[in-house]
């Protein structure tokens, strides 16, 4: 299992970002969460397969229909088990 923290920046705080990404985690079967964050960025953790994790960042970079996603940072690691579910956290 893999983890990934992602630092998603551009028009991303008040167009359902977050909560479109839950869904699209969820559906992936991934677990972590995601949070806006001071300066108009996203941060998540995400876990679970790596190529599960792969296909929710390529979604990321896309967003829902109103973001204008700029750029997305990645950096992996191993999964902690931390996360029983994929949630939103503020």
């Amino acid at each position: 299992m893999s983890r990934a923290d992602l630092l998603i920046s551009g028009r991303v705080q008040g167009v359902f970002y977050r909560a479109s990404a839950q869904q699209e985690a969820l559906r992936l079967g991934l677990t972590g969460e995601i949070r806006n964050v001071p300066g108009g960025d996203v941060e998540a953790v995400v876990e679970g397969p790596k190529e599960r994790i792969e296909e929710f960042i390529g979604w990321c970079r896309r967003g829902p229909p109103a973001a204008q996603v700029e750029d997305v940072r990645v950096r992996w690691g191993t999964a902690r088990g931390e996360f029983r579910t994929f949630r939103v956290t503020h």
